[in-house]
This record gives C-alpha cells, structure tokens and sequence, in this order.
C-alpha cells in the first residue's frame, strides 16, 4: 500500500487522513506551524506522522491536496514541484473566493471556462491532478451514510491516476463516475457551490449527490 502524504491539516485533510489509517495506510499530514502538527499527532494517538509541506510531498507515494482554494498555487509551489514527478494528486481544492456567499451561494476566483484544477496541473506538468472529494462536506468523505451510495464525481488527465482514486473511493464507500479529462473539473468545482446552498440556507450540511442511471 503506498504511503500517503496529506497537505493541509484542516477538516478536509483531518477526515481524508482519519479514513486512510483506518484502511490501513501510512499517513503523513503536512502543516507549516510546529504546534499544529504536535496538536494532530496527539489528536490521532500517534497512528499519524507530521511533517512539513516540502517533506510530506516527498513522503508520500499518493498525494491529497487538501488546502484553500484561494492558497493553491503557493501551496504548490512549496512542495517543491519535482517531489510530485509522476505521482497521483487527489485536488479536493475548490476556487472559492474570500467574498460573502449571496443568500446562500459561494462565490468563486475562477470562472466557469477556467478551473483551479487545469492551472494546478499547467504549474505541476508532471503529477497526474484527479479531482475527488471536491464536492462534499468533510463529515461524509469517508464511509458516507446514506440510503444508498453516493456518486464521487473525479477527473483528470491520466487513467493510471483515476484507476487507482477510483480503488480509493471504493474502500471509502463511494460509487465513481469518472467525467473525463483535467477540463470537467470545469463542471465538478462548481458543484460544492450547489452543495453548499442547503447548508448556508437551511443549516444543512449532511447530503451528497447521487447520479441516475
């Protein structure tokens, strides 16, 4: 199993790394405070590893990418470029903009011919960018209850890459539909903002989608 290097210590990384120990894994989470990372390593009872952002790329065989939208391409950037050579990089990012949501709806940096993801993979030419977990809330990522399973919508350029996210959402209990290149992410960033709407309405946060067939 390869070891999974986990950037960014908030509720998304928190949840992803929680749900690859429990299947067994290696896990490093990457925080640039030395009191985040002790705070995480009593927080897990020491199944978890700490490191810095530039040390946990080079750790892990399998990268998730788990930082605010608007601190992404610095946040690449930090890695090192190089330690991500080849290696899958599961971008749970979404573009969202550090302006109030209008009566419940997200606004984002990008617009809706452009992702976050096409310009994190133009920067990392040579890591192979799979758009997952980018549409639900952190409480339901792993292990998701609901009436029936729920649909990960993921993208990317190389299949090698989405085979083997794909053989991470089955674990996770996720059904995958696989949209295609880096270009659907086009479509399936802008999905939390309607993921969202419920939650900042409503006070709903516990649903995901499901796609009809």
């Amino acid at each position: 199993m390869k070891k999974i290097g986990i950037i960014g210590s908030g509720n998304v990384g928190q949840a992803l790394a929680k749900g690859f120990i429990e299947h067994g894994y290696e896990v490093k989470v990457a925080s640039r405070n030395a009191e985040k990372r002790k705070e995480l390593e009593t927080l897990f009872g020491g199944k978890l590893k700490t490191d810095s952002p530039e040390n946990t790329a080079k750790f892990g065989e399998l990268i998730v990418f788990a930082v605010k939208g608007n601190q992404a391409m610095q946040a690449l950037k930090e890695l090192g470029l190089e330690n991500l050579d080849g290696k899958t990089v599961i971008d749970t990012t979404n573009p969202i903009s550090n302006a109030m949501p209008v009566n419940g709806v997200l606004q984002y940096d990008s617009s809706i011919n452009r992702s976050l993801m096409e310009d994190l993979q133009i920067q990392a030419p040579k890591a192979n960018f799979v758009k997952a977990f980018s549409c639900v809330g952190a409480g339901s990522m792993v292990n998701p209850s609901f009436e029936s399973k729920p649909t990960m919508f993921i993208c990317g350029n190389s299949s090698d890459a989405k085979k083997e996210v794909t053989e991470v959402l089955d674990k996770f209990g996720w059904e995958t539909e696989d949209m295609g290149t880096v270009e659907a992410a086009r479509a399936i960033e802008p999905l939390a903002i309607l993921w969202c709407i419920p939650g900042f309405t409503k006070n709903r946060w516990t649903h995901a989608f499901k796609l009809l067939k």
